[in-house]
């Protein structure tokens, strides 16, 4: 075989090696509210890597560097580039469309809130977006996550959400169906870096996978972490509740990714196009 063929067959090969990576198959969703997978090269070094400003997830499949982004549910499909060590490395949003909910609740505090919630709401949410913008520099322990319970799924990801019939934010984590008091365990392992009673979430645990992989659980009836707790794959952060703004006993589980929040059924294997 002449060495220009040799050397370029060898070339495809290790673009197929690292295009059909098992994280590549397991995480590269890149869709609105999915998971983009970018190929980093190789370095002796960890490469940084943003998106839209924000540091993402760098981690290393044999001697391959791989950048996990987070693409926002608000990001329109077409090109999006990641910035990598002074080069712009191209990435391809696809299309996917979500279904509606339409939801009826008797408080209409919680579809219209007067001014004194509001201003509750808005110190809540300042202080949730600073937990979701943490970057730590740890590894996560595991990309393929285990779910938080054992139940079937109520309510999927991306949900466009009418309360009351008013359209407002769309969903932005799974509902898991399961009576409440049952026991809810992180999927990963991680630090808890915000607990809270708030306005729409109730009993609220956020817990740090590392590198800006953030897991959040809501509406719990008890929480049963402190902040700056370690916790273990598996550990328990709490039990559901329906508190904040639920119709019923659910356990609401976010994934968020570079601050942007993610369908967390692509990490447990259930992901639908």
């Amino acid at each position: 075989m002449p060495r220009f063929l040799a050397s370029l067959f060898l070339l495809c090969l290790t673009f197929n090696a690292h295009a059909d990576s098992y994280i590549t198959r397991l995480l590269n969703k890149p869709v609105p509210g999915g998971v983009a997978v970018v190929d980093l090269g190789t370095s002796a070094q960890p490469p940084k890597a943003s998106y839209q400003g924000k540091p993402v997830l760098v981690i290393k499949e044999q001697n391959n560097w791989l950048a996990i982004v987070g693409v926002p549910l608000t990001v329109k499909p077409g090109p999006q580039q990641v910035s990598s060590g002074g080069r712009n490395l191209a990435l391809s949003v696809g299309n996917k469309k979500y279904p509606e909910q339409h939801i009826t609740l008797k408080n209409t505090q919680q579809v219209n809130p007067n001014p004194a919630n509001l201003k509750r709401i808005e110190a809540e949410l300042a202080e949730q977006i600073q937990a979701y913008r943490s970057f730590s520099p740890n590894t996560p322990s595991n990309l393929l996550l285990d779910k938080p319970v054992n139940g079937p799924l109520s309510s999927k990801f991306g949900v466009r959400r009418f309360f009351n019939g008013e359209e407002r934010n769309a969903h932005s984590g799974l509902d898991f169906a399961v009576p409440a008091g049952t026991p809810i365990k992180t999927p990963a392992a991680g630090k808890v870096i915000l607990i809270g009673n708030y306005f729409f979430n109730g009993n609220t645990v956020f817990v740090d996978h590392g590198q800006g992989f953030i897991s959040m659980f809501c509406h719990m009836s008890k929480i049963d972490v402190k902040v700056g707790q370690q916790m273990s794959r598996g550990g328990v952060v709490g039990k559901v509740g329906a508190t904040g703004r639920a119709t019923g006993p659910h356990m609401h589980w976010n994934v968020s990714l570079n601050d942007a929040r993610v369908d967390p059924a692509i990490f447990i294997g259930a992901f639908q196009p």
